[in-house]
């Protein structure tokens, strides 16, 4: 037991040398700089402050603990006893920011096992791919998926009724449920649409509107109504 703590406490590492732990402090700045800075800009709509400054800082911490744990089988088991009691509390969020932190985590490793070319040409290669696919909308589906609720008189006959408005508009729908409201004098309407690219979403209410009666209608992106 007293040679395991002497084998922690002393005999840090020969190879380790201020300046080398300076240089490799600053690469791993640089690396979470780059890779923060993608996040920002490839996370506009959904971007966390948090989670950029997390970015930056992740890369550092890991190569001072890789430079820390070295070769020294001891002082690894000890890290790996501190961090199994850290408990953490956060819900899994959006993939793409689990994505980020592993591409973290890869880059705090290439820095501090000193492999900072191999770094930064894998930091630069990723960072300029997340940039490309955000700029051309890589993956990103060309139409839209909502939910159209219809409320129209109980004496408006509902089959294909708004069929021809929905067929100028949409690429598919499907009627998925149809229930009564206001004590059964009214009928709601419910439908799956795939709508087409760039309609004129105003103009397409305004027509539902002119054969429903100017009654509700609510148009909403939403998960498909199952039919129960």
């Amino acid at each position: 037991m007293d040679n395991l703590f002497n084998s922690i406490l002393t005999n840090v590492s020969q190879d380790i040398t201020i300046s080398s732990a300076v240089i490799t402090m600053v690469v791993a700045v640089v690396f979470g700089l780059a890779i923060g800075f993608t996040y920002y800009k490839t996370q506009e709509e959904n971007f966390q402050r948090n989670m950029a400054v997390t970015l930056m800082m992740l890369p550092v911490i890991l190569s001072v603990i890789i430079l820390f744990v070295g070769s020294n089988i001891a002082r690894a088991f000890s890290l790996a006893g501190t961090l199994s009691i850290i408990r953490f509390r956060s819900a899994p969020g959006d993939p793409k920011d689990i994505g980020f932190i592993f591409f973290d985590i890869a880059a705090g490793l290439a820095c501090g096992v000193g492999l900072y070319g191999y770094g930064a040409v894998f930091v630069i290669l990723l960072c300029a791919l997340m940039l490309f696919s955000e700029k051309y909308k890589l993956f990103e589906k060309k139409s839209v998926q909502k939910t159209l609720k219809i409320t129209i008189p109980e004496n408006l006959n509902y089959e294909g009724v708004f069929d021809g408005i929905l067929k100028k508009y949409t690429k598919s729908y499907k009627l998925a449920k149809i229930k009564t409201t206001d004590l059964g004098s009214l009928f709601e309407l419910c439908y799956n649409l795939t709508m087409q690219k760039d309609v004129n979403e105003q103009e397409f209410i305004n027509e539902l509107r002119c054969r429903n009666g100017n009654l509700n209608i609510i148009l909403a992106v939403a998960a498909p109504i199952k039919i129960k």
